[in-house]
């Protein structure tokens, strides 16, 4: 395991990029399945997480090349060697759950492994379980996969998501586009992962209609065998996090190619907060279809908001963004309500931040009040195993004067690519030690 030593209290300056998405990335790269063709997939972030499942589907025959840089070349087999599944790689990551549907297409019976990645305390799959069961997928929960059967495939005249969630959405999507036949969701997920699998599949000649709605139609097609490239938009939740660290220490920076239309509740509640910033025109991603801008931020003084922040499914604010509030609030005038709903175990990890000084108090397993502004100090903090309360310690770090150790960073790493070098060329003190 890696360790990041940060000596913070250091105002940054200069202009940090936006990577493409992780998210994105990981349902993409199992969307690719669906083509008996090659796939080029562009601006893939070179992440753990990425590794993981390039790691699983490499295990099962799927042929993979990385060319100029950061993209790659996926081509499926005919047969898949499900027998031989990377078991290991297969339960460190929950996107392992997009194989439920992505190869039924192929198989009447096979098996997919539990999923892993963030421990955020009990993460059902019951609404995957729900949705599939539409087209005719039975799923069985064994002790350590899931055993998936069916006879024959039909289009769902009207699929309701029990839960409006990012990658059961996802999985749906995955499953109509290769039935034939008219499918419809509703109660789906509008967010930008969403939108961005909605674009691959029409590369593959997929009909959709209601893009960036909770209501998506989807024409399938038996036989997908195309050529096709496809460009990665740049990923919201990372644009998030510049934001607070611009926030937490106070620093002037530019941040750009942000996905606004994904931020700006974000950047609502933030202004009434007391922060600054400025919004450029706004332009295309090179998917040609995701609005992006950059925006500048300013030295601001913070109080807190009268009113809780909590999350909801988009247009609501993020559920991956809300963590960023809480080092955010450590600088904030007054006491701040931060209901993290969604998880058990999430806004436990919050309290990690009494360490570097901050004032977090816990409710309930759901809700943290923190009071602010508090001067925070360095520390030595081992990594939570959960990707964004990992980050908002690095956040803190950043903010808190003298030496920290942040300890087992794998957790950041299955997100954020080269981040330490990115953070150092505005001027943060940071670097990656054994």
């Amino acid at each position: 395991m890696s360790n990041y030593l940060i000596s913070g209290g250091q105002k940054l300056k200069g202009a940090l990029t936006t990577n493409t998405s992780k998210n994105a990335a990981v349902v993409l790269l199992n969307a690719a399945l669906l083509n008996q063709g090659q796939t080029h997939l562009l601006g893939v972030p070179k992440i753990e997480e990425v590794y993981r499942i390039i790691e699983v589907l490499k295990s099962i025959g799927v042929e993979f090349k990385w060319f100029n840089g950061h993209n790659l070349l996926i081509k499926p087999p005919k047969h898949f060697k499900l027998n031989q599944i990377n078991y290991q790689s297969a339960i460190k990551t929950r996107s392992i759950l997009f194989l439920l549907a992505a190869l039924s297409s192929y198989q009447k019976k096979y098996h997919v492994p539990h999923p892993g990645g963030c421990d955020l305390g009990s993460r059902t799959v019951k609404p995957h379980l729900f949705a599939l069961e539409n087209f005719g997928i039975k799923i069985k929960t064994q002790p350590k996969y899931y055993q998936i059967t069916f006879s024959k495939l039909k289009a769902a005249r009207e699929i309701i998501l029990y839960e409006s969630g990012d990658t059961v959405t996802g999985n749906v999507m995955l499953a109509a586009a290769k039935i034939p036949g008219k499918t419809l969701i509703k109660f789906a997920s509008a967010n930008y992962q969403v939108c961005e699998l909605a674009y691959f599949l029409q590369k593959l000649g997929v009909k959709i209609k209601g893009i960036g709605t909770t209501t998506l139609e989807i024409w399938g097609k038996k036989n997908i065998k195309q050529n096709i490239s496809y460009h990665l938009s740049e990923d919201p939740i990372e644009s998030m996090l510049f934001l607070a660290i611009a926030a937490t220490t106070n620093s002037v920076i530019t941040i750009r190619r942000c996905p606004i239309e994904f931020l700006k509740l974000e950047l609502l509640k933030l202004e009434k907060m007391g922060f600054k910033y400025k919004i450029s025109k706004t332009y295309l991603a090179v998917n040609g279809k995701t609005i992006l801008a950059d925006i500048k931020t300013f030295s601001s003084k913070l109080r807190a908001l009268a009113e809780k922040i909590y999350a909801r499914p988009y247009p609501g604010l993020n559920i991956d963004n809300l963590p960023f509030f809480a080092p955010i609030a450590t600088k904030a005038t007054g006491k701040t309500l931060i209901f993290d709903w969604v998880y058990e175990n999430r806004a436990i990890y919050y309290t990690e931040l009494n360490r570097l000084g901050a004032k977090v108090e816990l409710a309930d397993p759901y809700r943290a009040i923190i009071t602010g502004p508090t001067n925070l100090k360095a520390a030595e903090i081992v990594c939570p195993p959960a990707l964004r309360p990992a980050t908002i310690i690095l956040v803190a770090m950043l903010a808190a004067k003298g030496k920290s150790i942040l300890r087992n960073v794998y957790s950041i790493e299955r997100g954020y690519e080269d981040l330490c070098q990115r953070l150092a060329k505005v001027g943060a003190k940071i670097e990656k030690i054994d």
